[in-house]
């Protein structure tokens, strides 16, 4: 008989950070790549806006759309049996009406399956996080570097790292936790503030670029593999380069093409 495969859920990642242990969070974007991460044993799965950028081929992530994010999400759902699946709601879908953002996170839970949104922002967004949740949607908050905010703040540049941007974001993580978000990703800020706010939250911060003292990591799986070549921030670890296997095995492939050399006899009928 199978071993019983053990769902990821938002207790799970709370007992997870009352134990000590990390949490593994990866994006993904696809059936194919979301059914390696499920079986490898990631806890979360993020269908990040980032597809605008690494699919579609866009600067920035305003340009995805709700509609995009539930082609994604439904793909991504359908690959898998044990991972935390959070899918991003695009720019344009809770900012400003909480009331439409209701109805977005209810059309992706419904037409995706998937089990929590993310959003981004703190104070700015409460009405929207505070309805959302009152329907019983579990939602991811997002701190620090917002991406979706770029033209606001002009730059990708380090967030909170002077007394009262520290002092803001350390104010809006406590209203997320308050608000009832389940977790919270810190993006591109001081390690020592990453720990900070860590320490005085009760519920998991998953870090991209804000330390090893929060309680998970998070990074765009494209870039971790090495698919992605222009894009180097200091917290990017690359562990493979398949940008430039994938192009000898391509190439490899040509020439095989050409020089009559597949298929061989053993690959025909």
């Amino acid at each position: 008989m199978q071993k019983e495969v053990k769902k990821i859920t938002t207790k799970v990642l709370q007992e997870m950070k009352i134990r000590g242990e990390k949490i593994s969070a990866l994006t993904a974007y696809d059936y194919t790549m979301a059914k390696i991460l499920d079986e490898v044993g990631i806890e979360i799965i993020l269908v990040g806006d980032s597809a605008s950028n690494v699919i579609c081929g866009y600067e920035t992530t305003i340009p995805m759309t709700l509609e995009a994010m539930i082609y994604h999400g439904k793909a991504v759902v359908r690959a898998v049996k044990r991972a935390l699946v959070v899918i991003d709601m695009p720019f344009g879908t809770y900012q400003g009406d909480s009331l439409e953002a209701l109805k977005s996170a209810i059309k992706i839970m419904k037409k995706t399956g998937a089990s929590a949104v993310k959003l981004e922002g703190g104070e700015e967004v409460k009405d929207s996080i505070k309805r959302i949740i009152s329907a019983g949607i579990p939602v991811m908050g997002h701190l620090g570097l917002t991406p979706q905010s770029i033209h606001k703040f002009g730059s990708y540049a380090v967030r909170a790292t002077n007394q009262n941007e520290a002092e803001k974001l350390i104010n809006d993580a406590k209203l997320l936790e308050k608000l009832g978000c389940f977790a919270i990703v810190l993006e591109k800020i001081p390690a020592k503030l990453g720990e900070q706010i860590s320490r005085i939250l009760s519920i998991p911060t998953i870090g991209i670029g804000a330390g090893s003292k929060v309680d998970g990591q998070i990074l765009v799986l494209h870039d971790m593999l090495g698919l992605t070549t222009d894009f180097s921030p200091r917290f990017l670890r690359r562990y493979l380069n398949l940008y430039d296997l994938i192009k000898i095995a391509i190439k490899n492939y040509i020439n095989d093409v050409k020089n009559l050399n597949f298929p061989s006899e053993k690959e025909e009928y």
